[in-house]
């Protein structure tokens, strides 16, 4: 899909990612709306992008009442949603057999529902004018189930099959579907969590992390390629390749960094 004067809508584009996104899809000549919680930061967001007609909605993704709010924003200034960006997430540390109930419900509904709900609003209006794109930002975590953040690859897991089904049910609509699987980035990810820690370890490990700008490139150039599947960095192709053939030894392996992490951390 080309991406100049396409309408992209983006939620969590105050920072990280979605902004990154924002700067992105807006030098290759995309109509912005980004959507986030903070308006201050949307402002800086859309101000960064440089492009000239931004709409920026405060709201919250989790709410139905500012989804909607933010669907129906973006079509009264642009008459249209070409590109749908489910970006908003959040992260939990804790172990999945003691993780209070009520924080992983708060993660499913950003990370899962929140998304469904954004598709299920902006569907109707790609089927009308002819097509779109729906971008479900996933993670690795969502194709390797990671230890010391199951609970996390599990909504993401959850992700990923809701946007490889969608893409099959949309295909005689001209409206794609893409899975976005970036690894570690380098964003205030970690700093928004809804309960635990990282492992020292893991922290320790974003000097090998990506940009969210690198990730950004990748999602635009996924979507202009058509792509199904975008894995940022390429080297986490290896790794899923790896999950997938050698089951037994991968978990055999992340077991065993889980508990190495956790005696260190």
């Amino acid at each position: 899909m080309q991406i100049a004067d396409k309408v992209v809508l983006i939620t969590g584009a105050s920072e990280g990612i979605g902004a990154a996104c924002a700067a992105a899809f807006g030098r290759r000549g995309a109509q912005l709306s980004l959507a986030a919680r903070s308006e201050d930061k949307l402002k800086q967001a859309a101000s960064e992008a440089g492009t000239k007609d931004t709409l920026i909605v405060a709201g919250d993704v989790t709410s139905g009442e500012d989804r909607k709010r933010i669907v129906e924003r973006t079509l009264e200034r642009f008459g249209r949603i070409d590109i749908l960006i489910n970006n908003a997430g959040v992260g939990l540390y804790a172990p999945s057999w003691e993780a209070p109930f009520d924080q992983l419900r708060s993660m499913m509904e950003v990370n899962f529902f929140a998304a469904v709900a954004m598709t299920q609003l902006v569907v109707p209006q790609m089927k009308r004018q002819g097509g779109g794109c729906i971008v479900n930002v996933s993670s690795i975590a969502g194709q390797i189930a990671l230890p010391w953040f199951t609970l996390y690859s599990s909504s993401k897991y959850a992700l990923g099959a809701f946007t490889r089904g969608l893409r099959m049910e949309l295909k005689h609509d001209n409206i794609h579907a893409i899975e976005v699987c970036p690894g570690y980035v380098k964003t205030r990810f970690q700093d928004h969590v809804l309960a635990g820690a990282p492992p020292e370890g893991v922290r320790k490990a974003r000097r090998f992390a990506i940009t969210a700008e690198t990730c950004a490139e990748a999602i635009a150039r996924g979507v202009e390629r058509n792509r199904r599947v975008v894995v940022t960095p390429r080297s986490g192709i290896l790794l899923i390749a790896l999950s997938r053939a050698f089951p037994a030894l991968m978990d055999w392996q992340l077991a065993r960094m889980y508990h190495k992490l956790k005696s260190n951390g």
